[in-house]
């Protein structure tokens, strides 16, 4: 065979993937090499084995199924028996839902793997030296589901039935008091405190040099709590910042 015979061989063969790549291999080596898979592996390069299946399927007919999920290292939970079943039962106690319930059967576990480790040895016989590391005990935890996370509080429902019945009856207080000539209504709301001291805040300063800050808000000898009444027929706004001193507190 040529050089550029063989080069334009090797380029088809790259095209190719799986079973079809080895079939071409078995008809070049049936076409070129006598049906020899030692020989086209010296000559082609290809895997031995490889050239060998291929030559038995293009002379039979019959395509050979790779079963890659048999294949491999077994995983430690497979390998010890009943580990599954024991680290279920006593992840089991220390588990609650997904609070959210959006995650179908994901659960949240406070154990850790090193606490579980050790449950195993205590509560369910194990020897020290049969189990694998606390680093393979976490990843067989989160293989079963139960993953180490801070538990989320759930969300509050955004709209509840009885929603449009409180609006409706707000909008016809609010209706009948701007129709009465005695009432007047308004609207007050407070906002989040402010710490009072000399903190950045994320500020800017147009200064030859930086003014210095605090680096954490914290201790404040005042706070600063802003709040505003509405008038809401006027829309007169009326703002009220008011400071609390911790020295009038004590």
């Amino acid at each position: 065979m040529d050089a550029e015979k063989k080069e334009l061989i090797q380029e088809a063969v790259k095209r190719l993937r799986s079973y079809e790549q080895r079939a071409y291999q078995g008809k070049i080596a049936i076409d070129y090499f006598g049906g020899s898979a030692r020989k086209t592996e010296r000559v082609m390069g290809w895997w031995r084995e490889s050239v060998k299946v291929g030559i038995r399927e293009v002379e039979t007919g019959i395509r050979c199924i790779n079963r890659y999920k048999d294949t491999g290292r077994k995983r430690t939970e497979d390998k010890i028996e009943n580990l599954s079943e024991d680290i279920h039962s006593l992840a089991e106690p220390q588990t609650q839902a997904d609070p959210s319930m959006k995650s179908g059967s994901l659960t949240y576990t406070r154990i850790t793997a090193k606490a579980m480790r050790k449950a195993l040895i205590k509560d369910k016989g194990y020897k020290d030296e049969a189990l694998p590391s606390e680093v393979t005990i976490g990843n067989i935890l989160n293989r079963l589901g139960y993953n180490l996370k801070r538990v989320l509080k759930a969300k509050p429902a955004k709209k509840i039935p009885e929603v449009d019945e409180i609006f409706k009856n707000v909008w016809k207080v609010n209706k009948e008091s701007d129709e009465n000539p005695k009432s007047l209504r308004i609207s007050i709301d407070a906002k989040a405190k402010v710490n009072i001291g000399a903190f950045s805040r994320g500020g800017k300063s147009r200064d030859l040099k930086a003014k210095k800050a605090e680096d954490h808000d914290m201790n404040p000898t005042e706070k600063l709590v802003p709040y505003g009444i509405l008038n809401v027929l006027t829309g007169m706004l009326t703002f009220f910042l008011p400071l609390h001193s911790k020295l009038a507190t004590l």
